[in-house]
C-alpha cells in the first residue's frame, strides 16, 4: 500500500477549513439483548462467555422468530437523550437497514431512521484550557449491534490475505445507542483536541448514567470520525471521509489530525476526496481505504413490520429527567474543589481520561493525592509502554489497596511499584503479589541492626563523623543497608537506628 502524502498541519489550516462530525456508538449494559431474551455480552456478568453461547433465534435470524423490544434499553436510551439535551420523541419507530452483514444472520439491522427516540440536542465540551465548545447533536437512536468476525491467517488481522474467518454471534443484537452530531464548524487548529474531548465527554455522561461500561478497548463505546475540508471562503461542504471504530480517545485525536493532513495534500495537488470509510491503524498512526461510503438511500430503509412504535409515557420521561446525574462539567468543578487539586493537577487527571478511576479510588479509601499519583504516574507509564489504556491495567480497589499497604508501612514506594507491576501482570491483588513475591518491608529491628552492623564494619569512620555533627554521613550506611535488604527496608527507620547507634556509642 502506497504511503499517503501529508501536508503540514498548520499549512493545511491556512488553506482549508476543517468540518467535523461524529457518530458514537454506545453499547448498553442491560441484562438481555435489544430484541431477544439472550444474555447481553456487554453486561459485566457476561464478559467471558465463550463464542456463540449468548444467542437466541432472533439473533440468528431464524425463520419464524420475532423481535420484542427491551424496555430497559428504551429507558437507558431516553436517559442518554435527555443528558445530551435532546427532545424525546412522543413516538419513534424502528426500521430495517438493509446491508450485507456477514455477522448478522437476518442480513439487515434493526435500527431507527427518520423517527429516532431523541433529536435536536447540544453538548458542552470542555477543552484542556477550560474553554467550552458547544457540539450540536442531530439525533440519538436505538439499534442493535452486529456480531464479530475474526479473520485468521494473514499478517494484518483483516480479511485481505486471511485464510478463513470465524463469526461470533454473541454481540449480534446487543443494544446500542448511536449519537450523531450535526456538522461542527469553527474547530480550526483545535479540531483534533475537540474530537478527543467530545468522545471523553460522551464517555463521562454514559458512565455517570450507569448505562454502559464505556470501555473503548472492549468496543462498549466506538467512535466514527467524519472529516471534510473546504477551501477558505467556500460555502459548500467538502467530501467527507468516515474513519471507523476508533478505539481510544488518543486515537480519535490522531485520526482527525491525520485525515486533515492527508486530505489537504490531495486537494492542494488538484485531486479529489473519495467519500469512503477509512480504517485506523494504531501501530502506524495512519488511515487506509475501507469501502465507498453509502448514503441513506442505499440502505433501503423501511419501517420494521414486526415492531410497534415506541411511545414512552410523559410521566416516564419526567421521572428519568429527574434522575439525571450531575453534568460532567459541573462534576469536574466539584471534584476539583473537593480534592484540592491545582489546575495543572486536575488537568493531568482529566486529560488522561482518568477522572472516573481517580474518583473510584478515592471512594475506595485512598487520598486524592495518592490516587492521582498512581493513575497519572506509574499506571499511565506502563499503559504507554504497552500501548494500552491505564484504566485497563488495574481496578480502583487494587490501587486503593496498594496505597493502604504503603500507608501501613508494609511497602515503600519503590516496593509498591514492583507490586503494581505484578498486579498489572495478572498475579493477583496487591496483598497476593506481596505474599507471592515476598516484597513486604522488613520491620524486624534485629534484622536491620545486623545489616547496619555489617555496613558499619566496612565503614568504621561513619559513627565518628556522625558524632562530630556530620549527620549526612549516615547516607552511606543507609544505602548499603538498603542494598543488602534488596530495597525491603524502611530507609527512615534505618536512619533512626544508625543515629541511635551513634548516640549510644
Amino acid at each position: 500500500m502506497a504511503k499517503d502524502k501529508l501536508m503540514d498541519f498548520d499549512k493545511a489550516l491556512e488553506l482549508f477549513e476543517p468540518v467535523l462530525g461524529f457518530e458514537v456508538h454506545v453499547e448498553l449494559n442491560t441484562k438481555t439483548k435489544m430484541f431477544s431474551g439472550a444474555a447481553n455480552p456487554a453486561h459485566p456478568a457476561n464478559h467471558d462467555a465463550a463464542p456463540n453461547t449468548l444467542v437466541a433465534p432472533v439473533d440468528m435470524g431464524l425463520p419464524g422468530s420475532l423481535p420484542t423490544v427491551n424496555a430497559e434499553a428504551v429507558k437507558h436510551s431516553i436517559s442518554l437523550g435527555l443528558a445530551l439535551g435532546c427532545s424525546i420523541a412522543p413516538s419513534s419507530r424502528f426500521a430495517r437497514k438493509n446491508y450485507f452483514y456477514p455477522d448478522l444472520g437476518k442480513n439487515y439491522q434493526i435500527s431507527q431512521y427518520d423517527e429516532p427516540i431523541a433529536f435536536e440536542g447540544r453538548v458542552d465540551v470542555e477543552l484542556a484550557d477550560g474553554s467550552i465548545v458547544s457540539v450540536p447533536i442531530e439525533r440519538a437512536h436505538m439499534e442493535e449491534d452486529a456480531g464479530k468476525l475474526t479473520h485468521v491467517g494473514g499478517s494484518t488481522g483483516r480479511i485481505q490475505g486471511a485464510e478463513y474467518s470465524l463469526v461470533d454471534y454473541n454481540r449480534a443484537g446487543v443494544p446500542l445507542v448511536e449519537i450523531v452530531t450535526k456538522p461542527i464548524f469553527g474547530a480550526e487548529d483545535r479540531a483534533p483536541e475537540i474530537a478527543k474531548a467530545y468522545v471523553q465527554t460522551i464517555r463521562d455522561i454514559v458512565l455517570a448514567l450507569g448505562i454502559s461500561e464505556a470501555r473503548m478497548e472492549r468496543g462498549n463505546l466506538r467512535c466514527d470520525a467524519n472529516v471534510s475540508l473546504r477551501p477558505r471562503g467556500q460555502e459548500k461542504l467538502g467530501t467527507r471521509t468516515e474513519t471507523k471504530n476508533v478505539n481510544s480517545m488518543r486515537s480519535v485525536e490522531r485520526a482527525v489530525r491525520y485525515e486533515i493532513q492527508r486530505q489537504a495534500a490531495i486537494l492542494a495537488a488538484g485531486g479529489s476526496i473519495v467519500q469512503e470509510t477509512r480504517h485506523w491503524h494504531e501501530d502506524t498512526g495512519t488511515t487506509s481505504p475501507g469501502r465507498p461510503k453509502s448514503d441513506a438511500d442505499d440502505y433501503r430503509y423501511f419501517p420494521e413490520p414486526d415492531l410497534l412504535p415506541v411511545a414512552p409515557a410523559l410521566e416516564l420521561i419526567e421521572e428519568l429527567r429527574a434522575a439525571l446525574p450531575e453534568a460532567p462539567a459541573a462534576r469536574r468543578r466539584r471534584l476539583k474543589a473537593e480534592w484540592g487539586f491545582t489546575d495543572l493537577e486536575f488537568q493531568d487527571v482529566h486529560n488522561g481520561g482518568l477522572l472516573a478511576e481517580v474518583e473510584a479510588t478515592v471512594a475506595a479509601g485512598a487520598s486524592p493525592a495518592a490516587a492521582r499519583k498512581w493513575w497519572t504516574g506509574e499506571l499511565t507509564r506502563i499503559a504507554n509502554a504497552q500501548g494500552r489504556e491505564a484504566s485497563d491495567l488495574a481496578t480502583a480497589a487494587d490501587v486503593a489497596a496498594l496505597q493502604s499497604l504503603v500507608d501501613a508501612g508494609t511497602l515503600t514506594d519503590k516496593l509498591a511499584r514492583q507490586v503494581l507491576e505484578g498486579v498489572v501482570a495478572g498475579e493477583g491483588t496487591p496483598q497476593e503479589v506481596v505474599d507471592a513475591r515476598g516484597l513486604a518491608v522488613v520491620s524486624d529491628d534485629g534484622a536491620l541492626i545486623a545489616a547496619i552492623d555489617d555496613a558499619l564494619a566496612s565503614q568504621p569512620d561513619v559513627l565518628a563523623k556522625i558524632r562530630d555533627g556530620k549527620v549526612q554521613a549516615a547516607g552511606a550506611v543507609i544505602g548499603a543497608v538498603m542494598k543488602a535488604m534488596k530495597g525491603q527496608a524502611d530507609a527512615a527507620r534505618v536512619r533512626e537506628l544508625v543515629l541511635e547507634r551513634a548516640a549510644a556509642s
